[in-house]
Protein backbone atom coordinates (compact mmCIF):
# COMPACT_ATOMS: atom_id res chain seq x y z
CA UNK A 1 0.00 0.00 0.00
CA UNK A 2 1.36 3.41 -0.93
CA UNK A 3 1.67 6.21 1.58
CA UNK A 4 -0.70 8.56 -0.27
CA UNK A 5 -3.20 5.98 -1.49
CA UNK A 6 -6.95 6.29 -0.99
CA UNK A 7 -6.92 3.27 1.30
CA UNK A 8 -4.21 4.80 3.50
CA UNK A 9 -6.11 8.10 3.77
CA UNK A 10 -9.26 6.21 4.77
CA UNK A 11 -7.33 4.30 7.42
CA UNK A 12 -5.79 7.56 8.69
CA UNK A 13 -9.25 9.14 8.98
CA UNK A 14 -10.75 6.15 10.77
CA UNK A 15 -7.83 5.87 13.22
CA UNK A 16 -8.00 9.63 13.89
CA UNK A 17 -11.73 9.46 14.62
CA UNK A 18 -11.37 6.47 16.95
CA UNK A 19 -8.30 7.88 18.75
CA UNK A 20 -10.17 11.11 19.38
CA UNK A 21 -13.16 9.19 20.72
CA UNK A 22 -10.98 7.00 22.98
CA UNK A 23 -9.03 9.96 24.40
CA UNK A 24 -12.18 12.01 24.99
CA UNK A 25 -14.44 9.32 26.46
CA UNK A 26 -12.43 6.38 27.79
CA UNK A 27 -9.05 7.57 29.11
CA UNK A 28 -9.46 8.63 32.75
CA UNK A 29 -5.98 10.09 33.35
CA UNK A 30 -6.24 13.39 35.31
CA UNK A 31 -3.07 14.71 33.62
CA UNK A 32 -4.75 14.75 30.20
CA UNK A 33 -6.36 18.11 29.50
CA UNK A 34 -10.07 18.01 28.58
CA UNK A 35 -9.25 20.41 25.74
CA UNK A 36 -7.20 17.85 23.82
CA UNK A 37 -7.83 17.08 20.16
CA UNK A 38 -6.29 14.76 17.60
CA UNK A 39 -5.33 17.06 14.71
CA UNK A 40 -3.94 14.47 12.30
CA UNK A 41 -2.87 10.86 12.14
CA UNK A 42 -0.25 9.32 9.87
CA UNK A 43 -0.28 5.51 9.73
CA UNK A 44 2.62 3.86 7.93
CA UNK A 45 1.70 1.74 4.88
CA UNK A 46 2.65 -1.49 6.70
CA UNK A 47 0.28 -0.54 9.59
CA UNK A 48 3.07 -1.00 12.16
CA UNK A 49 3.41 2.59 13.42
CA UNK A 50 1.20 5.63 13.76
CA UNK A 51 2.08 9.26 14.44
CA UNK A 52 -0.78 11.04 16.20
CA UNK A 53 -0.51 14.84 16.17
CA UNK A 54 -2.14 16.18 19.33
CA UNK A 55 -3.25 19.76 20.00
CA UNK A 56 -3.74 20.89 23.60
CA UNK A 57 -5.29 24.20 24.56
CA UNK A 58 -3.40 25.60 27.52
CA UNK A 59 0.04 26.56 28.74
CA UNK A 60 3.22 24.58 28.16
CA UNK A 61 2.89 22.73 31.47
CA UNK A 62 -0.58 21.46 30.53
CA UNK A 63 0.70 20.44 27.10
CA UNK A 64 3.66 18.53 28.56
CA UNK A 65 1.45 16.85 31.17
CA UNK A 66 -1.07 15.82 28.52
CA UNK A 67 1.56 14.31 26.23
CA UNK A 68 3.10 12.47 29.22
CA UNK A 69 -0.35 11.21 30.24
CA UNK A 70 -1.08 9.98 26.72
CA UNK A 71 2.27 8.19 26.55
CA UNK A 72 1.57 6.48 29.88
CA UNK A 73 -1.89 5.39 28.65
CA UNK A 74 -0.56 4.24 25.26
CA UNK A 75 -1.08 0.55 26.00
CA UNK A 76 -4.72 1.07 26.99
CA UNK A 77 -5.35 3.33 23.99
CA UNK A 78 -3.77 0.81 21.64
CA UNK A 79 -5.86 -2.07 23.03
CA UNK A 80 -9.08 -0.03 22.69
CA UNK A 81 -8.06 0.93 19.15
CA UNK A 82 -7.56 -2.75 18.32
CA UNK A 83 -11.11 -3.49 19.46
CA UNK A 84 -12.74 -0.64 17.52
CA UNK A 85 -10.75 -0.56 14.26
CA UNK A 86 -10.43 -3.78 12.29
CA UNK A 87 -6.86 -3.70 10.93
CA UNK A 88 -4.40 -6.47 10.16
CA UNK A 89 -1.96 -4.94 12.68
CA UNK A 90 -2.70 -2.47 15.44
CA UNK A 91 -0.11 0.29 15.01
CA UNK A 92 2.31 1.42 17.70
CA UNK A 93 1.19 4.98 18.53
CA UNK A 94 3.61 7.89 18.85
CA UNK A 95 2.04 11.05 20.29
CA UNK A 96 3.46 14.30 18.91
CA UNK A 97 2.50 17.76 20.17
CA UNK A 98 1.14 19.88 17.32
CA UNK A 99 1.44 23.62 17.89
CA UNK A 100 0.29 24.76 14.44
CA UNK A 101 -3.05 26.04 15.77
CA UNK A 102 -1.32 28.19 18.40
CA UNK A 103 1.09 29.45 15.77
CA UNK A 104 -1.82 30.41 13.51
CA UNK A 105 -3.58 32.26 16.33
CA UNK A 106 -0.38 34.12 17.20
CA UNK A 107 0.18 35.13 13.55
CA UNK A 108 -3.44 36.29 13.27
CA UNK A 109 -3.00 38.52 16.33
CA UNK A 110 0.19 40.01 14.89
CA UNK A 111 -1.54 40.73 11.57
CA UNK A 112 -4.48 42.35 13.40
CA UNK A 113 -2.09 44.56 15.38
CA UNK A 114 -0.28 45.67 12.21
CA UNK A 115 -3.59 46.45 10.49
CA UNK A 116 -4.74 48.41 13.55
CA UNK A 117 -1.50 50.46 13.54
CA UNK A 118 -1.84 51.19 9.82
CA UNK A 119 -5.39 52.53 10.23
CA UNK A 120 -4.31 54.95 12.96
Amino acid sequence: MRKNSIKNSRINGEVQKELSNIIRNEVKNPNISPLTSVVAVDVTPDLKECKAYISVYGDEAAQAATIAGLKSAEGFIRSRLAKTVNLRNTPQIHFILDQSIEYGVRMSKIIDEVNKENHE
